[in-house]
């Protein structure tokens, strides 16, 4: 097999290719909206890497595997070219995040004040991955102003920062022993 070329020289005046082969500017909303989650995703091979627990691990790396969909997804020209099976968010991911968001949830004591990220280094990472998870949902929501996007990729970003919410919350308690509750008297 040959080896592949990791530089062409085709980006070197601000455009790249979209799947289907329609050059864009490197600034297109598109490339804005894929480049996030494609951040989201390597922020999250970190949390990956630092966790423990095995089953935590495993489902991040169902959810990295989802945000390569999503990326492929954000990255097709479907004016031009049809979406493949592979690049579709099924309803069946969506209920496996819910899932996984409702078995974590019901393991952590109920919320009563606002909790401030930290307490553990992987509560930290989790909490860093959910405000890059709720950008790229944003800047999804900036393109879809302007192009198709398909309700279900909305639904899995929206569902993905809440299940790095609570997996935030279940690192904190784990390494710390209590969440950091938001002290709205400190001036």
């Amino acid at each position: 097999m040959k080896k592949s070329i990791i530089y062409t020289g085709t980006g070197d005046q601000g455009k790249t290719s979209l799947v289907g082969g329609q050059r864009v500017a490197k600034t297109d909303q598109c490339i804005e909206s894929y480049g996030t989650v494609d951040e989201l995703n390597s922020f999250i091979g970190l949390l990956r890497d630092m966790l423990t627990d095995t089953a935590d691990r495993d489902f991040l790396l169902f959810i990295q595997h989802k945000l390569f969909t999503i990326g492929s997804y954000l990255a097709t020209d479907q004016e031009t070219t049809a979406l493949k099976i592979e690049s579709k968010v099924s309803a069946e991911s969506i209920a496996r995040l819910e899932k996984e968001i409702d078995r974590i949830d019901g393991e952590l004591p109920r919320m009563k004040n606002f909790v401030l990220p930290g307490g553990a280094p992987t509560a930290s990472q989790a909490h860093i991955c959910r405000t890059v998870c709720r950008r790229a949902e944003r800047e999804i929501y900036r393109l879809a102003a302007s192009s198709i996007v398909e309700e279900p990729v909305l639904v899995f970003m929206n569902r993905l920062s809440d299940y790095l919410f609570v997996l935030a919350r279940k690192e904190c308690i784990k390494g710390n022993g209590e969440e950091i509750i938001w002290d709205y008297t400190c001036i």
